[in-house]
């Protein structure tokens, strides 16, 4: 093993660490244990993803002796390495794209009409870059945040206490399962052609320029997030899904919008669908894949097949080792302590379930080391909101304006745009980054909307897409869960031009004693 602790690398020489034990495909696992502190572990985090770094980096700053074990070289998780950061970045080229796209040959944008750009390019700039990331949280975790860690190396469970990593067992009155989750797999012959990727397999192994359509299995977040990207490199993207598109939005003005800008964009859904029979070159390639519809069967030519499938967690050890209980798809089940079925056993992140989200993760390793220390602590994922890209940022939380009417008495909606009985398209939302849309397309400025208990005078749902809308993400948790009212809410400053319009919208109505939508 490679003790480092005392050893004070900069980052530059984490990052050429991490890049050697890559490179070869494993080494010496990098080792961090304070041997001067004779205290007993309170907790070991098995992952060192989001879950296991800040919740290890809670327990240590409330006194605590955490302990994290990973098999990756670096600590962050699968977040930097397969699954945020090349996500945002797809996701910030296709924003451009759109952008680029929808004023082609107009002001100083190229014309793009036509025209594809490379995605290889993008993802190989990513690989170059993505140890940055994993450099800096090995060197933040370890001399800024005193965290102990054993890393490169793959933890085996012993008991509700106890974990074998490098042939050592460490031992802890807790063990916080933090083992995340891997995409699912097709489960078809083929599936190991080249051209068949995953979020995970694209960045680490696409080393080819795909051609011009990409077909994309699955309707939930992964694959319309990737698709979106894929269709603005200018590719032919079908959507083949099961189930319709953006189901997870509980809000079908708010999907109907989405849905309505992509098709504009020249993306193909295909639903009720699904992919049955993969097909070769006869060299390892993919040449074709037969997708089943309504209609009957329908073979169409690509070489690129991307599988937005959903998650399949990384449970089966702990199920084995301590049985602890899982759901019907294996997601380790917890209370809001984030408590398993097994005492003294906890789980954070993707391995409990979605939304596989890094903030979700972040608050579970927070909650965990917060009860593990004395405190009582609660943390319930459906309070707080939740968040997409298409060619826009999305965030929503609460109840749909039919969910809302189908529970309560009096249900008053604000939204942007307006309803316009003429149909002409009106330039708002028009917040930062959306203004060229607001004032030359106007109809691709973005949409939100509140649906507000009239009786209460409460918001019970919002809703937000656009640029902005990541932003807005951070207070709609107080803005929903903890009951704002059409008053408190337009009571409050804001800055004017804004990707929010919800203040706005409010303090137009909060003066009305019965409160009238618009």
């Amino acid at each position: 093993m490679t003790d480092v602790s005392g050893a004070q690398w900069t980052t530059t020489r984490w990052r050429r660490e991490i890049e050697d034990r890559l490179a070869a495909g494993g080494g010496e696992p990098l080792v961090n244990i304070d041997r001067g502190d004779r205290r007993p572990f309170d907790a070991i985090f098995l992952g060192g993803g989001a879950g296991g770094r800040f919740g290890a980096a809670y327990l240590r700053a409330m006194g605590g002796r955490p302990l994290i074990i990973d098999r990756w070289p670096f600590l962050g998780g699968s977040c930097p390495h397969h699954a945020c950061v090349p996500h945002h970045l797809f996701s910030d080229a296709a924003a451009q794209l759109m952008l680029e796209r929808s004023f082609s040959g107009r002001l100083w944008f190229q014309d793009l009409r036509g025209k594809q750009v490379s995605i290889l390019e993008l993802v190989e700039a990513f690989r170059q870059g993505r140890t940055g990331p994993h450099a800096f949280m090995n060197y933040q975790s370890q001399e800024q945040l005193d965290l102990e860690f054993v890393l490169g190396a793959p933890g085996r469970i012993v008991d509700a206490h106890s974990v074998e990593v490098a042939e050592s067992i460490y031992r802890a009155r807790s063990l916080v399962l933090a083992t995340g989750s891997r995409a699912r797999a097709l489960g078809l012959e083929g599936e190991s052609l080249t051209g068949v990727f995953d979020y995970a397999s694209l960045v680490d192994r696409l080393d080819y320029e795909p051609g011009p359509t990409a077909v994309v299995a699955g309707g939930g977040k992964t694959a319309i997030e990737y698709a979106c990207f894929f269709n603005a490199t200018g590719r032919r993207t079908l959507v083949v899904s099961r189930e319709e598109p953006l189901a997870l939005i509980q809000d079908a003005e708010t999907r109907a919008f989405l849905m309505t800008r992509m098709r504009e964009q020249g993306m193909e859904f295909w639903s009720g669908a699904h992919v049955v029979a993969l097909e070769g070159d006869g060299e390892g390639k993919l040449a074709a894949v037969t997708i089943q519809t309504r209609e009957g069967s329908h073979e169409v030519s690509t070489d690129f097949l991307f599988l937005g499938l959903g998650q399949q967690p990384n449970s089966a050890e702990a199920l084995a080792a301590l049985g602890v209980a899982t759901d019907a798809n294996g997601f380790v089940q917890v209370d809001s302590r984030m408590r398993t079925s097994v005492a003294d056993v906890y789980a954070v992140g993707d391995v409990v379930g979605a939304p596989m989200e890094m903030f979700k993760a972040r608050k579970g390793g927070v909650c965990a080391a917060r009860n593990i220390m004395g405190d009582e602590a609660h943390y319930r994922v459906e309070d707080f909101p939740d968040f997409l890209h298409t060619h826009y940022e999305v965030c929503w939380l609460g109840l749909g304006e039919e969910q809302a009417r189908a529970r309560l008495r009096n249900v008053i909606v604000l939204k942007l745009p307006p309803d316009n009985p003429d149909g002409d398209s009106v330039s708002l939302p028009a917040g930062d980054r959306m203004m060229l849309y607001a004032l030359l397309r106007p109809e691709l400025s973005g949409f939100q909307k509140l649906v507000i208990d009239g009786d209460t005078r409460r918001i019970v749902g919002a809703f937000h897409v656009g640029a902005g809308a990541k932003d807005g993400f951070q207070y709609l948790a107080p803005l929903v869960r903890k009951g704002l009212t059409v008053d408190e809410l337009g009571d409050m400053n804001e800055l004017f031009l804004n990707p929010s319009y919800f203040i706005q919208l409010c303090r137009l109505r909060a003066g009305s004693r019965v409160l009238r939508g618009m």
